[in-house]
């Protein structure tokens, strides 16, 4: 069983924000792969569906983002969901609008949604998709910025990433992820 989460924040006033390019993708996934987020439990919106063979878990945390690990511990336990067969997207600061990145393991770089994760999962060695969105230039407090809109020019960058991501996410359900990571990393 593999497990696919989307941080980001809940409510309407989130939805285009940068910090929710994670849902995005899992919004898209559920659309592609006719999953629908069909359940509510563990502090989140989820869906269970098959993908080429492998039963696939579709997460939404709706804790808010510093808080995303209280939402996946918890559906861990309860499906019994290794840690080797997470894969966790989010936004990243330090990668350009639209660009992403697949990693096998690291540290939270700042992002407090997967500081929540580490402690909670007690392990820095999960999978994740980075979906850039680049820092903020005019001096303005990166928490304004995450939870900013993005400008008009930079949403078809944004939207590719999603659907890259989304295509990643998909691939690894069966394909090795360092496969799968070494084909999109190279794009």
């Amino acid at each position: 069983m593999k497990l696919i989460v989307g941080l980001g924040n809940p409510g309407r006033q989130y939805e285009e924000t940068r910090h929710n390019v994670g849902f995005k993708v899992i919004d898209e996934l559920s659309n592609q792969l006719h999953i629908p987020l069909d359940k509510a439990k563990f502090n989140g919106v989820f869906g269970q569906g098959m993908v080429n063979g492998e039963k696939v878990i579709l997460l939404k945390p709706l804790t808010y983002m510093n808080l995303s690990g209280e939402s996946i511990r918890p559906l861990m336990d309860y499906y019994d969901i290794l840690v080797e067969d997470i894969l966790v997207v989010y936004d990243e600061l330090d990668l350009p609008v639209g660009k992403i990145r697949l990693r096998e393991k690291g540290s939270a770089g700042g992002h407090n949604g997967m500081k929540s994760i580490i402690q909670h999962l007690s392990t820095q060695e999960f999978k994740r998709i980075r979906i850039g969105i680049n820092r903020p230039t005019n001096g303005m407090k990166i928490a304004d910025y995450v939870l900013g809109r993005f400008p008009a020019e930079d949403l078809q960058d944004i939207q590719d990433a999603i659907q890259k991501s989304a295509e990643a996410a998909e691939k690894w359900v069966s394909t090795s992820f360092l496969q799968v990571m070494n084909e999109f990393n190279a794009k």
